[in-house]
């Protein structure tokens, strides 16, 4: 784990922009495309924004969440409507975007449409994780009977989740799906944040905190992109 501490989001957004449009170039110079997977909520927006805007050849880049709540696209908390009201803008409409959700009734009957369509990816060539006050990433919930699965090292590339002690079904990638990439990020804004990160680095329990997976992976270095305010 490598902490980069920023005076401000402001001045975080505009360093971390900067690097992933660098190594999303580097991407589609190499290989002739780009893997971006990205995390929803408040954090990221005006990230996305900014990012959206970037000179890119937005369409060799595919982008796709690190999870999602088990909603469509025109429901409030649906990551996705984010991901396409913030970041799917600009110069980045170009950009390829595969969804998480199907029409099925619930999470685990929908899984079997979904799990093809990440299976299939390469290596990722970014991908950005939040943190809950849990220690929860992704869809990995401490609370949720399918915490086990979500982490072991042979889980399917996707999984459908139900955790006890936030709302909806959801469906996430696994850990050993989201640690297939080239660079690993944690953005975290707030006080409260950190000391979540200072707690999940003072343990190794995974299932406790599944975050801890990631900040202690012995061959990944995570770039925690950190702002206070």
């Amino acid at each position: 784990m490598h902490l980069n501490h920023f005076a401000d989001s402001a001045a975080l957004n505009k360093q971390f922009a900067a690097q992933l449009v660098e190594i999303l170039q580097q991407a589609i110079s190499q290989r002739g495309e780009a893997i971006l997977v990205v995390s929803g909520g408040r954090t990221p927006q005006a990230l996305f924004q900014q990012l959206s805007q970037a000179d890119l050849a937005w369409d060799k880049v595919t982008i796709t969440l690190a999870d999602d709540r088990w909603l469509a696209d025109d429901q409030a908390d649906s990551n996705e409507r984010l991901v396409k009201a913030s970041l799917l803008q600009n110069r980045a409409a170009n950009a390829k975007f595969i969804s998480l959700y199907a029409k099925a009734d619930s999470a685990f009957t929908g899984v079997t449409a979904v799990l093809p369509r990440i299976a299939v990816l390469p290596t990722f060539d970014a991908v950005i994780l939040g943190m809950g006050e849990d220690g929860h990433t992704a869809s990995l919930f401490p609370c949720s009977e399918q915490i086990n699965e979500g982490l072991a090292e042979d889980a399917p590339a996707v999984l459908a989740v139900k955790p006890s002690t936030a709302p909806y079904e959801r469906i996430s990638l696994s850990k050993s799906r989201l640690e297939n990439t080239r660079h690993l990020f944690l953005h975290l804004v707030g006080a409260g944040k950190k000391t979540v990160l200072d707690q999940a680095m003072a343990d190794n329990d995974v299932k406790s905190m599944p975050i801890r997976a990631f900040l202690q992976h012995p061959q990944l270095t995570v770039e925690v992109m950190y702002a206070e305010h």
